[in-house]
C-alpha cells in the first residue's frame, strides 16, 4: 500500500464589513459646487479571495431608498502608492453601468483591510442608462460615490 499527500489548497477566504464599520456617501455636484450630500446604508459589502482567481473579487450592496444598486468588481489592478483601481458594474434598476472605483489602502493587516475611495459617475449618462433620477430641483452634472470599508 502506498501513501499519495495531495497539495494542500488554502479555502476561499471571504471578508467581510461588520456593521458599523463603514461609511458610504452620494454627493450631487454642479460643475464645482456640490449640491446635496446624503449617507447611504451599506447593506452588504465582501472581498472574496480565492485560489483560482488572480485577483480579489468585491462586492458593495447599498440599500436606501433613492440608492438600490450592488457594485461588483471585474477587474482589480494595483497602483503604485498602495492603491487600487476597480472596474466593475453598478446594478442599478437591473442594468448593468460602468464604474471606475479608486481606493486607497488605509490600512493592511493580515487579518483586515482598510480602504477608502471614490467613482465619479456622469448623471446623465447614468440616468440615461438605468433610469435613476434626483430630485428636479438638483440640477447634477455628475456625481461621487464615496466608500470607505474596514474588510476583515
Amino acid at each position: 500500500m502506498t501513501t499519495v499527500t495531495l497539495p494542500t489548497v488554502p479555502p476561499p477566504r471571504r471578508h467581510t464589513v461588520a456593521p458599523g464599520r463603514s461609511l458610504t456617501e452620494l454627493t450631487a455636484w454642479c460643475g464645482p459646487l456640490p449640491l446635496r450630500r446624503r449617507r447611504i446604508p451599506l447593506a452588504e459589502a465582501s472581498m472574496e479571495i480565492s485560489p483560482d482567481a488572480e485577483q480579489p473579487a468585491f462586492r458593495f450592496a447599498f440599500d436606501d431608498r433613492e440608492l438600490r444598486a450592488v457594485l461588483t468588481s471585474e477587474r482589480v489592478d494595483a497602483v503604485p502608492g498602495d492603491r487600487l483601481q476597480l472596474t466593475g458594474d453598478l446594478d442599478l434598476n437591473g442594468v448593468a453601468f460602468p464604474v471606475l472605483l479608486r481606493l486607497r489602502v488605509v490600512e493592511r493587516a493580515e487579518d483586515r483591510l482598510l480602504v477608502v475611495g471614490a467613482a465619479r459617475l456622469p448623471y446623465r449618462l447614468l440616468r440615461r442608462a438605468t433610469g435613476f433620477r434626483l430630485p428636479w430641483r438638483i440640477p447634477a452634472t455628475r456625481l461621487r460615490l464615496l466608500v470607505a470599508a474596514e474588510f476583515a
